[in-house]
């Protein structure tokens, strides 16, 4: 059932006092883009009759073919609780469409769409998500730039006066509550100044609506605390970097289809165990789009605890997937590789076509590895199956363009801008000398 009626939004808009709106949506790397309007242009945005330049944008059309039209979904009505100064701004997120009305096809929130359609189609009919994003927080300098000086050195679950990042997360914690998250953990991660942010699961369009404007929340009031927050997967060398475990789950109906009770020790319907294979199978070839730059392939090594081997189990953290405790209706499938540079909607995606892949074709799971996979050695690994992730951006671009389930879960407009972007990225990090190359080799040669 909707939230909001444009009655709602209008009467809301006057009685708070809301003079701008922000019409957010999200380009193809994941950078959430705005148009903002002055409160006298609501009705026209309401109805559907908002347009932008989308030959501006990365990866969305070409200068000749540039009029884009911005539909609100009234659902994501928010006022951001900061900006009461001289009149609130208030939020909508919006689809993007072609002059024609039809749903743009470089538009990652409509991409998703599609995907969740053919996911109605095989009878389910949500699709949860759960996400456990992870940041970082630096101190500014005088010139408010960040720095590389952490805000502590507080580690796991440290209270203060070892986490000075306590206040800045209560903030965070406290202005997401009053835009009606339902905040489920906020804590203290491994890393000095680094900090995880737990928010009640919800279906995939409405999750990744979160994970975005959650990203905007953070970055702004952790400036109101002279601190800097970075999503970067690793912004330092010798730490644990920074993941998003993404929590998913499939239902028909009030029915988890991943839970099938007193079957086998652990409970998982068939349908769980497809899904399982599915994410295993297309593992290597979604990483592109789950872990998208060129230094997330940082994280993913061994000794930092985040996965870099394709496996799953019950039992430990070492694997790709785990599948927590819970049963019933929280009866998931963790997926821990995923970081929070990735674009949601397109890691939404990537990661429900390859389950579903999984469910269709009736794929079966390999057994669960309850080993520490870390102290495993290569052949102790290749004997039970386990393959590695990518090891690079290039490598896993390569990947992404060899599987045709990959490359139907993005489409043909987003899978070309997508490669073409991550290209001329990996380029630009192939051919810059690093300081660490002239630290090795400037007086040895």
């Amino acid at each position: 059932m909707a939230k909001y009626t444009r009655e709602d939004i209008t009467r809301i808009a006057k009685e708070e006092n809301v003079k701008f709106i922000r019409l957010q949506f999200t380009d193809i790397l994941g950078t959430i883009k705005n148009v903002e309007i002055p409160v006298s242009q609501l009705e026209k945005a309401l109805d559907n009759k908002m347009m932008f330049d989308g030959s501006s944008i990365e990866g969305f059309v070409r200068i000749e073919e540039s009029d884009m039209y911005l539909y609100p979904d009234l659902d994501t009505w928010v006022i951001f609780p900061w900006t009461a100064e001289k009149g609130k701004v208030a939020r909508l997120i919006c689809d993007i469409y072609n002059p024609d009305g039809t749903p743009f096809e470089g538009d990652p929130r409509n991409n998703l769409r599609r995907v969740l359609r053919e996911m109605e189609a095989l009878g389910f009919t949500k699709f949860n998500l759960g996400p456990e994003p992870e940041f970082f927080l630096f101190k500014l300098d005088e010139k408010n730039e960040p720095t590389l000086e952490l805000n502590d050195n507080g580690g796991y679950f440290d209270l203060a006066p070892t986490d000075l990042g306590e206040n800045c997360r209560r903030d965070i914690v406290l202005e997401l509550e009053e835009m009606g998250f339902e905040i489920e953990a906020s804590h203290h991660e491994v890393a000095p100044g680094q900090h995880e942010i737990d928010f009640k699961y919800a279906d995939a369009i409405t999750a990744c609506d979160n994970i975005q404007t959650f990203k905007l929340v953070v970055k702004t009031i952790a400036r109101k605390h002279g601190l800097h927050a970075t999503f970067m997967p690793k912004p330092l060398f010798g730490v644990n970097g920074s993941g998003m475990h993404s929590n998913l789950s499939l239902f028909k109906g009030k029915e988890n289809a991943f839970f099938a009770e007193g079957e086998g020790e652990l409970q998982l319907s068939e349908t769980a165990f497809q899904f399982i294979a599915g994410i295993i199978k297309h593992a290597p070839n979604f990483t592109a789009v789950t872990n998208p730059t060129v230094n997330s392939y940082k994280r993913l090594v061994p000794g930092y605890e985040a996965p870099c081997y394709v496996a799953w189990s019950a039992r430990n953290r070492s694997p790709l997937i785990r599948i927590p405790a819970s049963r019933g209706l929280s009866t998931r499938v963790e997926v821990r590789s995923v970081d929070p540079a990735a674009n949601p909607y397109l890691a939404m995606a990537v990661l429900l076509q390859a389950g579903l892949d999984g469910i269709k074709n009736k794929l079966e799971a390999p057994a669960p590895v309850d080993r520490n996979i870390y102290v495993m050695t290569k052949e102790e690994r290749e004997e039970v199956g386990i393959i590695d992730l990518p090891g690079t951006l290039y490598q896993a671009l390569s990947n992404l363009q060899s599987d045709e389930v990959m490359v139907k879960a993005l489409g043909e407009h987003i899978l070309e801008h997508f490669i073409e972007a991550k290209e001329i990225e990996w380029d630009m990090f192939r051919t810059q000398v690093h300081p660490w190359e002239r630290e090795q080799y400037m007086q040895m040669y």
